[in-house]
């Protein structure tokens, strides 16, 4: 239970129960995602990030861009390697989407947000997703409107 009204940063209390939770997993298990954090414990993503942070420092956790938080230190880091990067799968799953129909042409495609939540990784996981999306002429973007599939002509060739 955090102490809103106490003496140590909400961070620092977070960092603690997840440094008891982490004593008890093995080397390279992923630890709870900033999201996972936010929502556990009702906090701004900043605290959630400051609170991996500390236990970053203290070496009982690295991280990995696009793919999140694990126990121990990175030179030990036993995790299985991606074959392909997140972003990539998210492309792939987006664009499957679309060639069975579930995401018509020149309809919009979830938000940002929505695939954040979605696929439970940080918004520049999605990002690059989308950039990818649009490179290969999946989407296309209308400022100030989102993300929509492209008419069929445009996409790839398979």
């Amino acid at each position: 239970m955090l102490d809103y009204d106490g003496d140590t940063h909400i961070y620092i209390q977070i960092a603690d129960i997840l440094r008891r939770r982490i004593s008890e997993l093995s080397s390279g298990h992923p630890v709870p995602s900033e999201a996972d954090i936010q929502q556990e414990f009702g906090v701004a993503r900043t605290t959630a990030r400051r609170a991996i942070h500390v236990l970053r420092e203290e070496g009982l956790v690295y991280t990995v861009q696009g793919e999140g938080a694990f126990v121990g230190p990175p030179e030990q880091a036993p995790r299985m390697k991606r074959k392909v990067p997140l972003y990539q799968q998210i492309a792939t799953d987006i664009a499957d989407q679309i060639k069975t129909g579930k995401f018509p042409p020149r309809r919009p495609i979830p938000g940002e947000t929505a695939l954040v939540k979605q696929y439970d990784v940080a918004r520049e996981t999605v990002r690059r997703a989308m950039a990818l999306l649009r490179e290969q002429g999946w989407v296309y973007t209308v400022a100030q409107r989102g993300s929509y599939v492209s008419p069929k002509e445009s996409w790839p060739q398979a």
